[in-house]
């Protein structure tokens, strides 16, 4: 159930966006800022935790997500892939993860739930370059994938914009995702790890 399948659907629909980019005199490794400005923003506005700002983080997950993928792209338009953007790449992206569920915990106090979210969804992603560093290369696959993520984050900043009242519990639509980011992020690892320790 990841959305990484349809990237090179994505790829070929990043055509105007790379040659703004690229006419505008962005780099690479400037786009890659300007999407984790986007997350920061988000974070921000998940955790004033009203309506509008919901909506606005929404969006602005959505942007994040949707210029990662700008930012390769210009780089191999400009032909100027480098280990160096790749690293800085990942390192924001991670920073980017922190950053949203930081915002959304914040929003609904609810620090416990949101530290279980944020391993998780930092595990799921260690266990994919950690494979990659033992030679079996990049995995992107399992429950809940990067781009998985970032829907449902934008689509829970939506739904949470119109009905921010609880659903189970105590708990609206927001604490449902940590909830479940929390579980699917490491059972996503654990797939992971399982899947390379059956390659290795």
């Amino acid at each position: 159930m990841t959305l990484d399948r349809f990237r090179p659907v994505a790829d070929r629909m990043l055509g105007p966006w790379v040659h703004t980019a690229d006419r505008l005199g962005l780099s690479p490794d400037g786009v890659s800022l300007l999407a984790f400005a986007a997350a920061v923003l988000a974070a921000v506005a998940f955790a004033v935790a009203e309506p509008v700002f919901y909506a606005a983080g929404a969006v602005l997950v959505l942007l994040n997500g949707w210029l990662d993928l700008v930012d390769g792209a210009l780089a191999r338009e400009q032909d100027v892939a480098s280990a160096g953007g790749d690293l800085l790449d990942h390192v924001l992206d991670r920073y980017a993860d922190i950053a949203i569920i930081a915002g959304f915990t914040a929003g609904i106090d609810a620090y416990a739930l949101g530290f279980l979210a944020v391993t998780g969804v930092l595990m799921t992603s260690y266990l994919g370059t950690q494979i990659q560093a033992v030679g079996i290369g990049r995995e992107y696959g399992g429950l809940l994938g990067r781009a998985d993520r970032l829907a449902l984050m934008g689509i829970v900043g939506l739904v949470a914009a119109v009905y921010p009242a609880p659903i189970v519990a105590d708990f609206g639509v927001v604490g449902l995702l940590l909830g479940l980011l929390a579980i699917v992020g490491h059972l996503t690892a654990l797939q992971r790890f399982l899947g390379a320790w059956r390659d290795l």
